[in-house]
């Protein structure tokens, strides 16, 4: 996808538009020293840990870079999509952006296919947003399009992917034009999306949930508190997609996930309420990670095999995981919404 077929001199900068996918990211192998590069890239990050760096430095270096590597590895190592050696999370993204250049190929989306060029990134790892933004531009694209993978914003997140493009830009002596999606959080193709994938795997398993857990990724409550809107944009999605589901609080619940050090993070914690259901007479549960657009370790391992193992050790008997959108038709008729709202007065 990042490889664009090469145009001439002569149309160089031409008026095309690039439109950039970026997602997390994920470690280019599962050994030690692959996971350490990527967890040290990752939190590193200011963004994504804010606590001073005169007391993150030994703690990041000393300890979590000596220690964690080594049983991430092994997490990863049981998603690992060994047919390309890669993290789902890189094949997931891949495939949207293949399925997307198709759509515009095909003029399914209503774009001149010569006018508009796809690429993928990751914000860290590889690829990497730098090579993406300068592939673009070689090829033609005088402005780009920067499609944060996250439906909720939050600086961690978003904000750091327009902190890395932006620092792209910074080096440039002809910067193309950056245009940055909108959060979609609320908007009905996202909802409507979300409801009908749903809909369609609950039909397929051999039993009804008696609660349904919206398990978002977790943030420290400090981050909020600071102004961050990502819990409030999390409580929003999980009502629209509630009342689309037609479901009740009690049926339809948000939860956070995947907290890390000691600090507190946003509530109820997903592991939490998964261990505490069953002693409250719930024993047929599924959960479904809408803020998570691609599979990855913590939707397939965090949720479908560590949270499973809670719930069914703590006396539960059905458990289903429900897949994220992906490059689903479902998950691709968002994409396609979002980018073509976005490219409104550039196509």
């Amino acid at each position: 996808m990042n490889a664009l077929s090469p145009i001439s001199a002569t149309t160089a900068y031409g008026g095309r538009i690039g439109v950039l996918l970026v997602n997390l990211g994920s470690p280019s192998g599962t050994d030690y020293w692959s996971m350490r590069r990527y967890l040290k890239e990752f939190l590193s990050d200011r963004r994504v840990i804010e606590t001073p760096r005169l007391i993150w430095w030994p703690i990041l270096n000393l300890i979590i870079l000596s220690t964690r590597p080594a049983r991430k590895g092994t997490d990863y190592a049981a998603i690992w999509n060994k047919a390309r050696d890669e993290a789902p999370l890189k094949t997931m993204t891949r495939a949207q952006a293949e399925t997307l250049e198709t759509a515009i190929e095909i003029g399914s989306l209503g774009f001149p296919e010569e006018k508009v060029r796809v690429a993928w990134a990751m914000r860290y790892g590889e690829p990497a947003i730098e090579e993406a933004i300068h592939s673009l531009q070689k090829h033609g694209c005088d402005r780009i399009l920067l499609v944060p993978l996250y439906p909720q914003y939050a600086a961690a997140t978003s904000a750091t992917v327009c902190d890395k493009a932006f620092e792209v830009l910074s080096k440039m002596r002809w910067q193309p034009t950056l245009r940055v999606a909108h959060p979609y959080f609320d908007q009905p193709a996202y909802i409507e999306a979300l409801a009908a994938s749903l809909r369609k795997e609950l039909a397929k398993l051999d039993f009804t949930p008696e609660v349904i857990l919206a398990s978002f990724h977790g943030m420290p409550q400090a981050y909020v508190d600071k102004g961050d809107p990502y819990a409030v944009q999390c409580e929003e999605t999980r009502r629209l997609l509630r009342d689309a589901m037609g479901y009740s609080d009690d049926q339809f619940r948000l939860t956070f996930q995947s907290r890390f050090g000691p600090a507190q993070w946003l509530k109820p914690y997903t592991d939490e309420t998964v261990k505490a259901l069953p002693g409250q007479g719930v024993k047929k549960l599924a959960i479904i990670t809408p803020g998570f657009v691609a599979d990855c370790l913590e939707t397939i391992e965090e949720i479908g095999i560590e949270n499973r193992d809670y719930f069914l050790s703590a006396g539960g008997q059905k458990f289903a995981r429900i897949p994220c959108l992906n490059e689903s038709e479902e998950g691709m008729s968002v994409i396609f919404d979002l980018v073509k709202r976005e490219l409104s007065g550039w196509v």
